[in-house]
């Protein structure tokens, strides 16, 4: 038996970010008073490698000398010692990154790795306290005390695999036995579902089913699944009486009529809430208003066609979108849940082949400034939940390379009852790459990415239950994990158009697993499970059938193409399996371990279950309820603070910008512009995704929801809604005529109850008046119907979501642009019941379109919760513009929740449907008759609010500054130049910025290779080391793009590169580029990391490291960045700086969680010395500073960027590569360093 190494790591006290954050939290919130300190150690068990690897990885895998302490087998405790850890089964991407860096080492795949982590408590705290402070850091869903003893081996243990069960008796059960089956496996089918199943085996099949089988039923007509809510009948529709119910009854009957239209009239079809929320894109289809419709039976996402203008001509591409939830699992398990949410969502149109570029993501939570003890029982704290399903969602969609656009928390009571965790996607291809075929006999089903595990098994039924105190604690194997690294790999290869154009039909794995998502893909199939891959061994046949392990595709191809697909998998280091072949029986069929635990017919499973009916009544809003008034406080100053500084106006910087807004640099608006990076966005806009060109088209995406409004009545709700979403389209500055819609509808557990089902249906009944109004549609949406918890109810939820082509150059942003203009609100008309004219609407949002069409709009923002006042404080923070309202408007026009109204800047107007509300100037203060407030002032009250939560700021460990001013030129040419400058850009797991890098280079005239490391086999990583060591003797410069190599992981950045970068073949090649060829490196975010960590940086040599060098470590503010930054010049003693001067400054977005540049004080005094200090972070008054935000990392001295003492190898955080034109229009200031120019033209 090999030997299991044990070693401890704990980060040293001044860069124990996690450490401190931990104990200021157990502190304030346990209350405890007599807690002195707590250590974090990560503990990890290595087997597979011998004593003298585990000494190289020690330093470069396991710790990093500059900022940890080691010890190995034993660690010195000072206190109290528990250690916690992932479940059994469920994926830690830690121990992952781990055996993919020891592999590298080794040259095998044999290595194990298991990780802990180990807190060590000092205090005098009693066990009640130890027990309160375990509860609070372990999710018993996914995580456990760990044992404090070393294991003798961790390889997994031989287990026998049961046989799938026949359940014997089950055709002849007695209602009552079928109840209690239900009830004893936790099924989310019903009595009627289960009893049709009963009969479907004893009078068709003549046989009893296997265990399989009702796990599969199960899984299938879940209502995550098959929707089974939105699909039952709808019998009876009562009104409660009441002013309104003409209203509701005309909406009713002309609902009837355009079915009539769409059916026939003498239709048979049923009247389902999916009937409802479906019938107008159908009844708009039909009369040619939805031309630009992508019509198949494959239905990934909501796609229309888009033409695309390009800087070598037009084309026509696909515009898909799409939304999802993950509200169960991530209310149960914050971190994954959300993270998958995401994952979700991006696989759907990734599967339509199309490029994933842009999410939004909008959350419904409780009041995250809740005290722990106010807690439900059977909950967690709703700090806990907002904080890591924030985590989670950006972590997945930073380390995939998704721009997030857009994010906004919705805050209400209802959303205790369970999470809403929301995330929309943009995704895009040229049309030409996507095939929608039949799936025919003989073709072939391979399945793509990641390998299954009991991760997410009953993730479709769990999300379909509503939920009580005794099921959270019991539906850990629920929670999927993600894994974006292998998804961002499955991005690559369907953007490859040999790839997807060889692609029958595809689907992801997401609700269901095998059973749905290979099973969904023809009507006849014979799938071999045996061929599934695994991530352990022990995984019976049903658990393969249903687990929802993520980043998985499966792919209908013809069986000629195997051979191509399976070379193209392998080429981005993806493992590829055929699990089943297309048959002509309709029936779908499964094998495992030679039985055949799966056979049904096609038929029966399209049922979808019992058939289901259910009366509905529909209760009126209360009319003498003005829910759309606002509180006004005595004077315009305290009113004015109320509102920027309540829950659903305020700022929610602190969480925005932990997600990556800024990668695949194509976006248009960056969530916070203005010079003073303060004014929020309203919606998303991006560039689309075309490679080697530019464009201009962009796509443009918004939603609308208010709780409030929705819980006063459904109906209006879901029409506010949906004006909402288009207002803000409108002021954005697109076209609202194109406009698709796709909903989200998100309700209580409905049961029986037809009071409970007339809020979804006057919610979608609004909806479908707003469409037919507007002759808009929904092409697509997502239902979840279980926001239930014990007597708790989710508030009625209906969210749009509104997208758009259009051109940047058609794109206004929100910021005020100069004191001399004027503010005009554009007033939407309602009547009596606060209905809006769409009549006029339209005429009112033509008239904004062209204004702006001659460039007469200078900013534009719509009026929400806050009224008039929200809109304007937030026009104005942005650039520090004046304002002085009209005395002519009252406090309660200044509040009023007049949704769909749409204020313009300008320089003046005449216009029936406008008023002036308020002139402009440079005062920075916002008057209005006698009294002032300033802008400062007003910011601080609507920051204050979430600072607690979502934290902005952090003081830095020193105040010490040396500002750089090396005027020195650094060589600007090589002795010998080429007519080809060439680029050599490795890619490795967990890379994200191949292309923008390549973009770059290109631009400037390069010619990029772009190298994969593949490590899936020993031999795949000796192949890719040879494919990279030729590529960088046959360039001239070698660049290290950004990203999350390995995820970041174990607990440092740039590890996986730098392991990589060792090996001595590279290690010559590079040192052969550098020291024999004038060559040149630059590694970016990431990238600087691994030089860093190599010691190119910033000696000029790979070398080993030691406690004397520099680093780079975590952000002291404890979370990741990302935002916009200004950097100095400071030195120019590089070829890289060749375009620049000491002293200019730079705005450049920022990306990291890992930016904190630290060195011993003789490093950074001899960095200065020598120039090496290329870029410093300063303050808007241009002046170096530790100062956050400025310094968004606690970088000591500032320090940005620095250079090798020759001045060829450089590394910076901030990513100069992301800039261009049509970008960051919001943006003020210079964004090109002019960095890839110089690089190449030092060999010209």
């Amino acid at each position: 038996m090999s030997r299991v190494f044990r070693i401890y790591v704990k980060k040293r006290e001044e860069f124990a970010v996690e450490a401190k954050e931990v104990l200021e939290n157990l502190k304030v919130q346990l209350k405890l008073e007599n807690l002195e300190n707590i250590d974090i150690i990560n503990r990890y068990d290595v087997e597979g490698i011998s004593e003298e690897v585990l000494i190289t990885g020690i330093n470069t895998i396991l710790s990093e000398p500059m900022v940890d302490d080691v010890y190995v087998e034993d660690y010195p405790s000072k206190g109290t010692v528990f250690a916690i850890e992932f479940l059994p089964g469920q994926y830690d991407q830690r121990a992952d990154a781990c055996e993919q860096c020891f592999s590298i080492l080794t040259g095998a795949n044999d290595v194990k790795v298991k990780c802990a982590k180990v807190y060590d408590v000092t205090g005098n705290i009693t066990a009640s306290d130890l027990e309160r402070i375990q509860k609070f850091l372990i999710n018993p869903v996914d995580q456990r005390l760990a044992s404090l003893d070393k294991p003798e081996s961790l390889k997994d243990a031989s287990t026998d695999i049961p046989l799938v069960p026949t359940i014997e008796g089950f055709i002849h059960y007695s209602d009552d036995e079928l109840k209690e089956y239900i009830k004893a496996n936790g099924m989310a089918m019903n009595f009627d579902d289960l009893k049709i199943s009963q009969d479907y085996f004893r009078d068709e099949e003549h046989r009893n089913p296997t265990e399989t089988e009702l796990k599969v039923l199960d899984t299938y007509w879940s209502d995550h699944c098959r929707h089974t809510t939105f699909a039952t009948i709808i019998d009876d529709i009562e009104i409660e009486n009441g002013t309104f119910k003409e209203i509701l009854e005309k909406d009713i009957e002309n609902y009837r009529t355009s079915r009539h239209l769409v059916y026939g009239i003498d239709t048979k079809r049923s009247l389902t809430l999916m009937d409802l929320a479906t019938i107008s894109m159908k009844e708009l289809r039909k009369q040619g208003y939805l031309e630009d419709l992508e019509v198949s039976k494959e239905i990934n996402a909501c796609s229309v066609e888009l033409t695309v203008h390009t800087s070598e001509g037009d084309e026509n591409w696909l515009l898909m979108f799409k939304n999802e939830t993950h509200n169960h699992p991530t209310e149960i398990e914050p971190f994954g849940g959300a993270a998958t949410c995401l994952g979700g969502a991006i696989r759907d149109p990734l599967s339509g082949r199309a490029y994933v570029y842009q999410s939004m993501r909008i959350t419904g939570s409780g009041d995250p400034r809740t005290p722990l003890d106010k807690t439900l029982k059977g909950k967690l704290p709703q700090r806990k939940i907002t904080r890591e399903a924030a985590h989670g969602f950006s972590s997945y969609g930073n380390q995939i390379g998704l721009t997030t656009g857009y994010v906004h928390e919705v805050y209400d009571d209802g959303y205790v009852a369970k999470r809403m965790e929301l995330g929309a996607v943009v995704a895009a291809a040229p049309k030409e790459q996507v095939k929608r075929l039949e799936p025919e006999k003989g073709q072939i089903v391979l399945l793509i990415g990641g390998r299954t595990g009991r991760d997410g098994i009953g993730g479709a039924t769990g999300s379909s239950k509503s939920h009580e105190l005794k099921t959270t604690t019991t539906a850990g194997a629920e929670v999927q994990k993600g894994n974006p690294v292998e998804e961002r790999k499955i991005q690559r290869l369907f953007r490859n158009p040999e790839v997807s154009r060889k692609i029958v039909r595809c689907n992801d794995f997401g609700a269901g697993g095998v059973c749905v998502a290979v099973g969904e893909l023809a009507d006849g199939l014979d799938i071999n499970l045996d061929a599934v891959l695994k991530k352990y061994e022990g995984l019976t046949g049903t658990e393969l059938a249903i687990s929802e392990s993520q980043e998985r595709m499966a792919i209908v191809i013809n069986e000629c193409d195997e051979k191509d697909i399976v070379e193209a998998c392998h080429n981005e280091n993806l493992e590829v399996v055929k699990v089943a072949t297309v048959t002509d029986n309709d029936r779908l069929v499964m094998h495992y371990l030679g039985q055949t635990i799966v056979d049904i017919d096609r038929h029966f499973l399209d049922k979808n279950g019992a058939k289901r009916h259910q009366n509905v009544y529909i209760s009126l809003p209360d009319f003498d309820k003005n829910v759309f008034e606002n509180e006004m406080k005595d004077n315009f100053k305290d009113t004015s603070l109320d509102i920027l500084s309540g829950l659903s106006v305020c700022s929610q910087k602190g969480l925005v910008e932990r997600f990556d807004s800024s990668i695949g640099n194509a976006t248009v608006l960056s969530p916070y512009g203005g010079k003073t990076l303060r004014t929020e966005t309203e919606g998303m806009c991006a560039l689309i995704p075309v490679l080697g060109k530019e464009t201009t088209t962009c796509s443009m995406m918004s939603y609308g929801y208010n709780p409030k409004i929705s819980r006063w009545s459904p109906y209006h709700g879901a029409i506010y809604a949906v004006v909402e979403s288009l207002a803000k389209i409108v002021a954005m500055g697109g076209n609202y005529h194109t406009v698709r819609f796709s909903f989200q509808e998100f309700f209580e557990k409905l049961l029986t109850d037809p009071k409970r089902w007339g809020k979804p249906f006057s919610a979608l009944l609004g909806a479908y008046r707003a469409q037919s109004e507007l002759k808009l549609a929904s092409i697509g949406g997502k239902d979840s119907m279980s926001g239930s918890f014990e007597d708790l109810d989710v508030p009625p939820t209906l969210v749009s979501f509104a997208i758009t082509g259009g051109d940047v150059k058609d794109v206004i942003t929100p910021e005020l642009k100069a004191g001399d203009h004027k503010l005009y609100e554009f007033v939407l008309p309602k009547d009596e019941f606060g209905i809006f004219d769409f009549k006029k609407l339209q005429e009112i949002y033509d008239d904004i379109m062209k204004l702006n069409e001659e460039k007469k709009i200078y900013s534009a923002y719509t009026v929400k919760d806050g009224g008039i006042l929200e809109a304007v404080y937030k026009m104005a923070f942005g650039n520090n513009i004046g304002v002085k309202f009209s005395e002519e408007l009252s406090l309660k026009d200044l509040t009023a929740k007049n949704y769909g109204n749409i204020i313009v800047e300008v320089d003046g107007l005449d216009n029936e449907f406008a008023r002036l509300i308020a002139t402009l100037d440079e005062s920075g203060n916002v008057t209005y008759k006698d009294e002032v407030v300033s802008l400062e002032e007003a910011y601080k009250a609507h920051t204050n609010t979430l600072e607690e939560i979502f934290p902005t700021s952090k003081k830095a460990v020193t105040d010490e500054i040396r500002v750089g001013n090396c005027t020195e030129r650094g060589l600007t040419h090589a002795s010998k130049t080429y007519d080809e400058v060439r680029v050599t850009i490795p890619v490795f797991p967990g890379t994200n910025c191949e292309y923008d890098s390549k973009r770059a280079f290109e631009k400037a005239g390069a010619t990029v290779e772009i190298v994969l490391i593949r490590n899936k086999t020993a031999q795949d990583i000796e192949k890719s080391i040879d494919e990279l060591e030729a590529a960088i003797r046959r360039s001239q410069i070698v660049m290290l793009p950004g990203g999350f190599s390995a995820g970041d992981e174990p607990e440092g950045s740039g590890k996986f590169i730098a392991t990589v970068l060792r090996n001595a073949k590279l290690k010559a090649a590079i040192d052969d580029l550098l020291d024999n060829r004038e060559g040149l490196m630059i590694g970016i975010c990431n990238g600087f990391q691994a030089l860093i960590k190599l010691g190119l940086l910033p000696d000029g040599h790979i070398k080993d490291m030691s406690d004397d060098d520099a680093t780079l470590t975590f952000n002291t503010i404890g979370r990741h960045l990302s935002q916009m930054v200004d950097t100095r010049i400071a030195s120019v003693k590089s070829p890289w700086l060749a375009n620049v001067n000491v002293g200019d400054i730079h705005t450049i977005p920022i990306s990291h969680g890992e930016g904190r540049f630290v060195a011993p004080k003789h490093v950074l005094d001899e960095l200065f010395d020598n120039g090496q200090v290329i870029t410093q972070y300063v303050n808007p008054n241009g002046e170096v500073t530790m100062e956050s935000p400025y310094n968004p990392n606690g970088s000591m001295m500032a320090i940005e960027g620095i250079i090798s003492k020759d001045g060829r190898v450089l590394g910076k955080m901030a990513h100069s590569e992301r800039q261009g034109d049509n970008r960051f229009k919001n943006i003020y200031g210079e964004m090109d360093q002019l960095i890839f120019e110089a690089g190449v033209k030092y060999f010209k």
